[in-house]
């Protein structure tokens, strides 16, 4: 496709995403006023003129488009499945309803009702999953018909790379011609039909071949290792000529560990991560983290109030207990709790070490005679972790993660993997919370943990937070 055409579609869909916005919106707000009537007409025609309003509008359409971007929805999907596709939508459209449903409760929006905020979401997503399979099928279209077609040769005769080459000719709708191979020699020995259909280019002859003729995309399957100078050659060539270039990198093998390239200067840099390192979600996890905060905060003040009173007639000594956690990779930061122990209660800890009834480093003993009678109630209602909000306004915690261990539990680990919980903020509530909490072993707590880092999601924070509710109220394994 060329270039003129290529921007005229990237710009169409942000059009059309811009009118999906809107159109969602303006579903969301006919539906949910017709069925709750929260608003008058009159109201709503308010809200409509509102210089105000018009602005966060605005904001949000420009948040909106921000998101899809991030969301690399602005990209080439020719080598993405649908199925990916989709689920980057289902992100972006999730992400969107969460910036409304914040710029609701931070602006007071009379219409942002959680009924609205559904319909909003159920409209953007289906609409915007459909307006992209629209597109897509329509590309197809074109290609199956020798439309939109991009020349593609292969730097490489592996296995790894006939097995792309037979993928990309069993699918002609991504609209690949395979022009051939660039390599020295044919490795892969069960490939006799690409030899025999497909022409193979020396690699000392790549730069004339690359010149004469029309090459739109390489793809790069050449051993990084044993091909280091090869691999550099074909890179500064295609950048030099504006060829796109693909590469599969086989520097490393990593179990779980994600990777992106990153450009630092002049540098190229490959980071490889566990969990998330999406910067516009977790931007709003801390979002969500601070407004809930703040809320909570004011909701339950008198709720602190009372648990104040309580502990301080019922027992000598201060209302929190202050104690040195392990948050994010390791750094130290002071936890916040009611208090629900008798002052000397760490002091007293080694002599009922003998007593720990949980498995693995955490101790734990189910009547430990440290805890007052105040305390019992409190750490029946989980009251007693509330302050815990403070930490996560400071920056310390999250709302959900996993669990902060003192560093008495930390010192008795004896699993080196056990330490990639510390991959991530620790927080007021997590998996582990809304399972059992006490009554389950140390190893599966551990899992639970890693189990929320390598998938977590928005959507993963919220469903803990509405199960975090009734586990609470149930009081199951609570000590």
């Amino acid at each position: 496709m060329p270039p003129f055409r290529r921007h005229l579609l990237i710009n169409s869909l942000k059009l059309f995403d811009i009118f999906l916005l809107i159109f969602s919106f303006g579903v969301a707000t006919i539906i949910s006023h017709n069925l709750l009537r929260s608003i008058s007409l009159e109201q709503f025609l308010a809200i409509r003129i509102s210089v105000q309003n018009f602005f966060l509008f605005l904001g949000l359409i420009l948040t909106w488009h921000t998101i899809f971007a991030a969301s690399g929805l602005y990209h080439s999907r020719r080598l993405s499945s649908r199925w990916e596709e989709a689920g980057d939508v289902l992100k972006a459209t999730t992400l969107g309803t969460l910036t409304l449903s914040m710029a609701g409760i931070i602006f007071n929006m009379v219409m942002v009702s959680p009924l609205f905020l559904v319909i909003f979401w159920l409209v953007s997503s289906v609409a915007g999953v459909l307006g992209r399979r629209i597109l897509r099928y329509g590309l197809e279209h074109l290609r199956l018909r020798g439309r939109n077609l991009r020349n593609l040769l292969i730097a490489g005769t592996n296995v790894r790379a006939t097995e792309f080459a037979r993928t990309i000719l069993q699918k002609p709708e991504l609209g690949y011609e395979l022009l051939g191979f660039a390599d020295d020699t044919w490795y892969d020995d069960k490939s006799e039909m690409m030899r025999l259909t497909f022409p193979l280019i020396p690699l000392e002859e790549l730069e004339s071949y690359l010149t004469e003729q029309v090459v739109d995309e390489v793809v790069i399957f050449l051993p990084v290792k044993s091909f280091y100078e090869q691999y550099s050659r074909i890179i500064s060539l295609c950048e030099e000529q504006g060829i796109i270039v693909r590469l599969q990198a086989d520097l490393f093998f990593t179990r779980i560990a994600k990777s992106r390239v990153e450009h630092f200067e002049d540098s190229l840099l490959i980071t490889m991560y566990t969990g998330t390192q999406d910067g516009l979600p977790l931007v709003m996890k801390r979002v969500m983290d601070v407004v809930l905060s703040l809320i909570l905060l004011v909701v339950l003040s008198p709720l602190f109030l009372a648990a104040a009173l309580a502990i301080r007639l019922t027992s000598p000594g201060p209302v929190f207990f202050v104690q040195e956690r392990l948050g994010l990779n390791k750094r130290r930061f002071r936890l916040y709790k009611f208090r629900t122990m008798v002052v000397d209660a760490e002091a007293r800890q080694a002599e009922l070490e003998p007593f720990n009834e949980a498995s693995g480093p955490v101790f734990k003993i189910k009547n430990d005679p440290r805890v007052t009678p105040i305390g019992r109630i409190l750490r029946k209602t989980s009251i007693d972790e509330l302050p815990q909000l403070f930490n996560v306004l400071k920056g310390d915690m999250s709302l959900v993660g996993p669990r902060p261990l003192p560093i008495r539990d930390y010192r008795e680990f004896d699993q080196y993997w056990y330490n990639r919980r510390f991959s991530v903020r620790p927080g007021v509530t997590c998996l582990w919370q809304i399972t059992g909490r006490s009554g389950i072993p140390f190893e599966r707590w551990i899992e639970l943990d890693l189990h929320y880092i390598d998938h977590w999601s928005l959507w993963l924070d919220f469903r803990i937070l509405l199960k975090t509710i009734p586990a609470v109220i149930r009081g199951v394994g609570a000590a």
